[in-house]
């Protein structure tokens, strides 16, 4: 299987490139880049180095990969980006590297779908199965669960988290650890409960989702102090392993967790 690099497009010497990639019309592969088995790079689209980029991405016009990070205090150092498999990166969106002081790395994994204009900021982690709307947008040392949702024209603050499974809603400003499981909406965000028809057509069972709803009511739902919700959470339900991973998600905190309902004073309880 031919590499097919278009007579307009520019590959640097240091880069690599692996079998079956095409590269379109004026697109710019730089030095340090490592392109993996059949990735389409398309035209216009830029990817620099250092970047390790599995198979069968695909990167649409105008998509830039790889930059160094909009962060002040990098002064040049070398940091890296790395790409899983299977991505599809849309018209205009962006991924930076890491910055030294950050870990020094920005890795994305495999299966994601990143719409147009949306952005991955330095040092952030993003898992598999994520889907990113239009213009979504990760702020610096963000970490992005498994099979989460960024809904469109939403923005994460820096340092928080998305749980595995979670959905945030359209213009969303995400400034606390978002739940996993759970539908975060709003410029003031709340908790719509769970997303359960995201979690059934995951394959979640009957068993897992009744499990599930019962901690998100002791957890979020009742009156009582989020310590108390956990040690009722763990007596009843600790050992189910989707409750469980929401029980560590919420301890594991050091920003706090969005538990906020409609219609409920920010602030009244704890997390």
């Amino acid at each position: 299987m031919s590499t097919e690099i278009h007579p307009t497009a520019v590959v640097h010497g240091g880069a690599s490139l692996g079998e079956g990639v095409t590269v379109g019309p004026h697109a710019v592969v730089g030095d340090k880049v490592q392109v993996g088995d059949r990735c389409r790079i398309g035209a216009g689209a830029v990817l620099e180095g250092p970047t390790t980029v599995g198979a069968e991405n695909v990167f649409f016009s105008g998509s830039c990969v790889g930059f160094e990070p909009q962060d002040l205090k990098f002064g040049g150092e070398e940091t890296f980006l790395e790409v899983g498999d299977r991505n599809h990166f849309r018209e205009n969106s962006t991924v930076h590297r890491g910055t030294g002081k950050g870990g020094g790395l920005t890795k994305v994994g495999s299966d994601n779908l990143f719409m147009v204009g949306t952005h991955i900021a330095h040092d952030c982690v993003v898992g598999d199965h994520t889907i990113f709307a239009n213009n979504g947008t990760l702020a610096g040392h963000v970490e992005v669960g498994d099979f989460a949702t960024i809904g469109a024209f939403s923005s994460v603050h820096q340092f928080c988290r998305v749980g595995a499974y979670a959905y945030i809603g359209g213009y969303s400003v995400i400034t606390r650890d978002a739940l996993p499981y759970v539908k975060t909406v709003g410029t003031k965000p709340v908790c719509y409960g769970l997303n359960r028809i995201g979690l059934e057509r995951r394959g979640f069972s009957d068993d897992e989702l009744k499990a599930l709803e019962r901690a998100y009511r002791l957890l979020i739902r009742s009156r009582q102090p989020l310590a108390q919700g956990l040690e009722a959470a763990k007596s009843e339900l600790g050992g189910v392993e989707r409750v469980a991973v929401l029980i560590d998600f919420l301890e594991s905190s050091d920003r706090g967790v969005i538990t906020d309902l409609p219609g409920r004073k920010k602030g009244r309880r704890g997390g």
